[in-house]
């Protein structure tokens, strides 16, 4: 595979850039009625909430703002597109509007969905399908010129329960997936790398706890794709079950999984709860800058 164009900034078609030299915190902000974490969820006809909690994570150091209206816990109900936009497009233009300045991440599988939330702002589009969802989100995406999140997942929110088994180990499989994902969108953009992308392993779709942990453990070893890694482990149930919890009291141990995240080499950590991640990383990159230590494995 050809060495990527990877310079940890991400540029948006907006004019907007998100800097990943040192690792930063997108905050999470669901407009759905059913996310795994009830304490997430806001009403997609509540603008005034969202922009409250929007204005709450940026003050508190965000430095990305994540906005979903497609549930994609386990077992979720599958919205139309029609759905989605009208969660989603809305939401966009209220924080486009009120923060102008702030980038902001449209999460959906959906090519036309990406295409229309990228027209009213978004700066990034985050795939949960890494592009195996929807056969033209590719090449909306290099078509576009927008940054992309390329996540790693085995069937979809429906399924992905029941596919959480692999025939090899678990990061093989991952760096297999990747590799293929991006061939195809350098194929989508010409022959060329895109080099605005980020790689998110998928803690929690198809996935055991057993693989979570094991991925958690071995993050270094995607390193060599040369992408930065988005990470997304906020109050999730590898975090929360092996502790008799739920995802209400999973704060205490997401901070703790978020450090080895970022001893593994994660650039963006995708949380619910922004102070205490932007804690996280101060400490361990000593406040004002330097690099993350790394674990020993």
């Amino acid at each position: 595979m050809p060495t990527p164009l990877l310079t940890h900034l991400l540029h948006s078609p907006h004019g907007r850039l998100l800097d990943l030299r040192q690792p930063q915190v997108m905050g999470i902000l669901n407009v759905t009625p059913d996310s795994f974490y009830p304490g997430s969820r806001l009403g997609p006809a509540d603008e005034a909430a969202l922009l409250h909690r929007a204005e709450a994570m940026l003050a508190a150091g965000a430095a990305a703002l994540d906005v979903g209206g497609y549930s994609s816990r386990p077992g979720a109900d599958d919205i139309s597109p029609d759905e989605e936009k009208s969660r989603l497009l809305p939401a966009l233009a209220a924080l486009r509007r009120e923060f102008p300045q702030a980038f902001i991440s449209a999460d959906t599988f959906r090519a036309t969905v990406a295409a229309e939330a990228v027209a009213t702002g978004a700066d990034l589009v985050n795939d949960i399908g890494g592009g195996t969802l929807d056969a033209d989100m590719l090449a909306t995406v290099a078509r576009l010129r927008v940054p992309y999140c390329l996540m790693h997942l085995k069937g979809t929110p429906q399924t992905m329960r029941s596919l959480a088994h692999y025939e090899e180990d678990i990061v093989l499989t991952l760096l297999r997936f990747f590799r293929d994902q991006l061939a195809a969108l350098r194929q989508a953009n010409g022959g060329q790398p895109l080099p605005d992308v980020l790689l998110d392993p998928g803690f929690g779709f198809a996935k055991t706890p057993a693989h979570n942990h094991e991925l958690l453990r071995r993050l270094p070893e995607l390193q060599p794709l040369g992408y930065g890694l988005l990470v997304g482990l906020s109050r999730k149930a590898m975090v929360y079950k092996p502790l008799g919890l739920g995802p209400e009291a999973a704060l205490n141990g997401t901070t703790a999984l978020h450090v080895l995240a970022l001893q593994g080499g994660a650039r963006l950590l995708r949380v619910h709860d922004v102070a205490e991640a932007r804690q996280t990383i101060a400490l361990l990159t000593g406040g004002e800058g330097g690099g993350v230590p790394r674990a020993r494995l």
